[in-house]
């Protein structure tokens, strides 16, 4: 009942942030950018509080203790992602003044066609995104209460849904400003106080105390797979929609960059404790039956008052309700404003749509490890939309059909690896496709490109990124 009591007062909290917003979401820009009117600070912990989901709260440290220290290489690529977007991306895109990535490529390449086929590719990124939150956030629920997996899930939807539909980006912008704080505090505090209450205490298995952050069975993640997962998760956050459409809540390019840099340091602190909660799973609950379970578990454990459960449990509930909140703005974006002209009444429907449709994904995902999900989507995204961005960005050289063919590339195979190693034993080249398939998509662009020619007013349109305002004016 403790745990149930933490996770209502800060869904309570989430509602009421979320509807303080509604008065000032009255147009299109004010749902989808919030007016283009955050401040730097302000929406850099936005951003981390977005960014930090459930596969971070609880998936990172079930992977540490399932494999060992080495899972810590996504939170290495998570937080390095947004160095790339902060030198790459962060700046040209704020001044294209698009709203989303179908907008950026209509804007540089002049194309509906294509933009239509982006907002398809970002539906299926973020829903890929998307159902693993959902399945997060029904594990803690069941794991807390009680309550059935599905009962959970649906009841989650209804609520991340509730704090969004309204206010939009703007409502998102508040909670998950707010939610940054209570993961940071909810994961941080009770990590700090376990890790002091464990010191005195026998540890099982003590021979084996060297190899524990190794991997439980002596075979960790392989040169190749780690490898993979860093240009992943690095290159992918890139080209991530809900992190894209962040960046346009910025009041200009300066500050965008700037955004960028604090997220940076914000990641940084968090991270810090993922691996904090691996390895005390490792040592105290080796035998756990669930890799999500273990930062659950070992608070158990630990402290069988059932307080830092409590804690532990909302703020990763809190997790999943800030990442899956700036997603359902992006998912009814890509599946509304990306593919059709419509009202903020359609977009608002296009929320409770994503959310039904997440929902209904994700009660069948029970069984299946959250930071897999994650992994696909920013494979995807890495193998998409990132080189789309970076060739548009930064080379004039760049046409329709290369774009649309490259993506159309990476998408498939990306999905063929995801849907092959469902299946099948695949070797770790397919398990972990990223290292090949992202070169191989950039150079499909390239070459693509020689052989056809740009639009007209390529040229204008890279200087029109780059220059100043009122230069390029």
């Amino acid at each position: 009942m403790a745990a149930l009591s933490v996770i209502a007062a800060v869904v309570a909290a989430s509602l009421l942030l979320g509807l303080f917003a509604v008065r000032t979401s009255t147009t299109k820009p004010d749902f989808l950018i919030a007016s283009r009117r955050i401040v730097p600070g302000w929406n850099a912990t936005a951003i981390a509080g977005e960014y930090i989901s459930a596969a971070s709260a609880l998936g990172l440290a079930g992977m540490v203790w399932q494999t060992g220290i080495g899972a810590m290489w996504y939170a290495v690529g998570f937080t390095a992602g947004y160095v790339l977007i902060a030198q790459l991306t962060a700046g040209p895109m704020r001044r294209s003044g698009a709203y989303t990535v179908p907008d950026f490529a209509e804007f540089r390449l002049r194309s509906v066609v294509l933009r239509r086929f982006c907002g398809v590719v970002g539906a299926v990124i973020v829903l890929l995104y998307l159902v693993p939150q959902f399945k997060a956030a029904g594990v803690v629920l069941q794991a807390v209460s009680g309550l059935p997996y599905a009962v959970g899930v649906v009841a989650s939807g209804c609520v991340v849904a509730g704090t969004v539909v309204w206010g939009g980006i703007r409502s998102a912008t508040y909670v998950q400003a707010f939610h940054y704080l209570v993961k940071l505090a909810f994961i941080a505090v009770p990590g700090v106080y376990l890790w002091w209450s464990a010191s005195p205490r026998p540890r099982p298995d003590l021979a084996r105390e060297p190899d524990l952050l190794i991997s439980v069975a002596g075979t960790g993640p392989s040169l190749w797979a780690t490898l993979s997962i860093l240009v992943a998760t690095t290159v992918g956050a890139v080209g991530l929609p809900h992190v894209i459409m962040r960046f346009h809540t910025s009041p200009g390019a300066r500050t965008a960059r700037r955004t960028a840099v604090g997220v940076i340091v914000l990641l940084g602190v968090f991270y810090l404790f993922p691996a904090v909660y691996g390895f005390l799973s490792r040592l105290f609950v080796p035998t756990a039956s669930e890799p999500d379970l273990a930062v659950l578990r070992v608070a158990e454990r630990l402290d069988p008052s059932g307080i830092v459960l409590a804690v532990v449990a909302a703020g990763a509930f809190a997790a999943f309700l800030s990442t899956s909140s700036g997603l359902l703005v992006a998912l009814a974006s890509s599946v509304t404003h990306d593919l059709f002209a419509v009202s903020l009444r359609r977009l608002r429907l296009g929320v409770v749509a994503g959310s039904a449709v997440a929902v209904v994904l994700a009660v069948p995902t029970a069984t299946v490890d959250i930071n897999i999900l994650v992994g696909w989507s920013f494979t995807l995204a890495a193998s998409s939309f990132c080189p789309l961005l970076v060739l548009g960005i930064w080379w004039r050289g760049l046409t329709v059909s290369a774009a649309a063919s490259g993506m159309a590339v990476g998408g498939l195979l990306t999905l063929g690896c995801a849907a092959a190693t469902v299946v099948w034993d695949v070797p770790v080249t397919v398990a972990y496709p990223a290292l090949w398939l992202v070169p191989s998509v950039f150079a499909v662009m390239l070459v693509l490109s020689r052989c056809t020619r740009p639009p007209v007013n390529a040229c204008e349109a890279v200087l029109f990124l780059h220059l100043p305002r009122e230069l390029s004016r």
